[in-house]
């Protein structure tokens, strides 16, 4: 079994200095971006944003835009009807409740439409540098694979990932489990022989 350090290590070789997929220019449209990534690829949230935040980039300007009219134009993102009401949603709680900024802890940031746990972790930790460990599917399925956690829930996933890497490591590390599961460690089609860190397992 490899330990977390070995796995650290091998990541850090493959990807060492890896960047947020999502496109954006400030927490708020990190995330937009990161709500439209549920069940969507970033290539496709990268492909409809441009449009989305010309139209409204602020909290302000997206609370004035009509639902139907946001559901237009992230209909290729899907589910675009439930995103386009959290996405107005949460942009007038911001103006209303938080002078149009995204706030900075876990229980405001859960506390807006459409935005989850692992949403919030994304933004606390890409937007504020402050330690989260968000777990996607792939970090999930890694997880599993590599021994790092038993994989019952994205819950444990996440309590194992944080004892087995130090807190420092964290903003780089879940970004470096996503391009790697992507590149050599996918759901489907994986080939042991030809995964860096399985092979090694």
């Amino acid at each position: 079994m490899l330990t977390p350090e070995k796995i650290h290590t091998i990541l850090e070789e493959h990807f060492p200095d890896p960047q947020i997929p999502l496109d954006h220019k400030d927490p708020y449209t990190l995330l937009v971006a990161v709500l439209l990534s549920a069940q969507c690829t970033d290539k496709r949230v990268n492909e409809v944003t441009p449009a989305l935040f010309a139209r409204a980039d602020t909290p302000r300007a997206m609370a004035k835009v009509p639902v139907e009219e946001i559901e237009t134009l992230i209909r290729p993102c899907g589910l675009a009807p439930t995103k386009a009401k959290a996405i107005r949603g949460l942009s007038e709680i911001l103006v209303e409740k938080h002078n149009s900024i995204v706030p900075n802890t876990f229980e405001e940031l859960e506390a807006l439409p459409g935005v989850g746990h692992k949403t919030a972790s994304v933004v606390m930790i890409q937007a504020f540098h402050i330690p989260a460990f968000p777990v996607d599917t792939h970090i999930h399925r890694c997880a599993k694979r590599w021994g790092l956690s038993d994989g019952k829930n994205v819950q444990k996933t996440e309590a194992d990932l944080k004892r087995a890497f130090p807190k420092s490591s964290w903003e780089k590390l879940h970004l470096q489990i996503i391009l790697f599961a992507r590149e050599f460690c996918p759901a489907r089609s994986h080939t042991t022989a030809n995964c860096p860190i399985c092979s090694k397992i």
